[in-house]
């Protein structure tokens, strides 16, 4: 590895926490929106099917567009892709205002998905700052930034909101979204230094040699094939639990609001203040196991939910144990793949869990109609089960190439 390709020792001891504090501000900007998304569809008297395109291809362009951001800032460095990622997705924003119909909607959402796959920058910026043992507490902020967003996010897009009156009473929103971003974009110019030298290479990064080392890891690899594993699981869960609420226990969107603040604050407080002291102590894999493992038993036991209480208190427990677990996932990664090529194999695996994003809802959307109203709920644990021991194998040959 050349120097050039080296972090910047030298980094400052708050570069962390000012890049999470940013990534923060976009987040709650992404947090308005999601919400609003099928009401947005609506408004322009869309099918039930382009309204899951709506959403769908966000992940789709978060699937291209992962490694690719991320090859790109291991060369170029993380600062100048942070600000062109996240200053397109303010002009993707700014466009969706003015969409002029739902196809319009979806190529922005698309072109959105693909500016946005910029989580591998991040978490390449943050294995740059900080020292292995204490990475999987930093990439455990990165999810914390993420859900507190969705949970205020939502609040002010609902305020702001009028579907009465079309397309156009959903600007107001997404101006905010796109004020939010571009004020990101000013803050990570302004407040953060580079985590590293660009690389002076006279060829183009090569996606292809990034996959190869990924594939050929004996840890990388069973990594991504877990990221997949229970991303689907998950997504499949998040995206029909309100019809199997509703079904249950006749839940309306009020209830489910009220489920999925609880779901937030529970998993927001665990990746602040909980998840990197744990994988400090026990190990980054024995973390990792452990969080897989109350993921499969609360999805395995929700079926059997009584009531509201219960149902909300499972969810939880099942938000909790995916805080334990995925920010270990980055911190792994980044402690065995090559640092050349750190940015470019996390986009990867960042790319595996969107691809789980978009089978995820479908295959549970299949289970919910064709099987049972349970079934996303034991597919969920039927999947998450053979992760538990990729979390243990991939743990124990991490440990074995740390002492080589």
């Amino acid at each position: 590895m050349s120097d050039a390709a080296q972090p910047r020792a030298t980094a400052p001891a708050m570069a962390a926490p000012s890049l999470i504090a940013v990534i923060f501000i976009n987040m709650l900007g992404f947090g308005i929106i999601v919400p609003l998304l099928p009401f947005y569809a609506k408004s322009f008297n869309a099918e039930a099917w382009q309204i899951a395109l709506v959403f769908s291809a966000y992940s789709a362009g978060s699937f291209f567009g992962e490694p690719f951001w991320g090859r790109l800032s291991d060369r170029f460095g993380r600062k100048p892709l942070l600000i062109s990622t996240i200053a397109a997705n303010c002009l993707c924003y700014f466009a969706l205002a003015f969409a002029p119909n739902v196809w319009a909607a979806i190529a922005i959402r698309l072109v959105g998905g693909l500016a946005a796959g910029n989580g591998a920058v991040v978490q390449g910026y943050l294995a740059d700052v900080t020292p292995p043992e204490k990475r999987a507490g930093k990439m455990a902020w990165i999810g914390a930034a993420w859900n507190v967003g969705l949970i205020f996010g939502p609040m002010v897009g609902g305020i702001f909101a009028h579907p009465e009156s079309g397309p156009a009473g959903f600007r107001t929103p997404l101006f905010l979204a796109s004020g939010l971003a571009a004020l990101s974009v000013i803050s990570i110019a302004i407040f953060i230094r580079e985590s590293r030298e660009r690389e002076m290479l006279s060829e183009r990064p090569s996606r292809w040699g990034a996959l190869g080392a990924a594939v050929g890891s004996p840890v990388i690899s069973r990594l991504m094939l877990l990221t997949f594993l229970v991303g689907f699981a998950f997504t499949g869960i998040e995206s029909t639990f309100g019809l199997w609420a509703q079904a249950r226990f006749e839940w309306g969107p009020r209830d489910i609001g009220v489920c999925f603040f609880f779901v937030g604050i529970a998993a927001a407080t665990t990746q602040m203040f909980i998840t990197g002291p744990l994988s400090e102590r026990y190990g980054a894999g024995r973390m990792l196991a452990i969080g897989m493992g109350v993921t499969c038993v609360c999805s395995a036991l929700q079926p059997f939910s009584t009531g509201g209480a219960m149902t909300i208190a499972l969810m939880s427990l099942t938000a909790i144990g995916q805080s334990v677990a995925w920010p270990n996932v980055s911190a792994l990664i980044s402690r065995t793949a090559d640092p050349s090529r750190q940015g470019a194999i996390l986009g990867i695996n960042n790319a595996m869990g969107a691809l789980a994003r978009v089978v995820g809802p479908f295959c549970a959307g299949l289970a919910f109609a064709g099987v049972s109203i349970n079934g996303p709920f034991w597919l969920g644990a039927i999947v998450v089960a053979p992760a538990i021991l990729l979390a243990v194998e991939a743990a124990r040959r991490a440990r074995a190439l740390e002492q080589e």
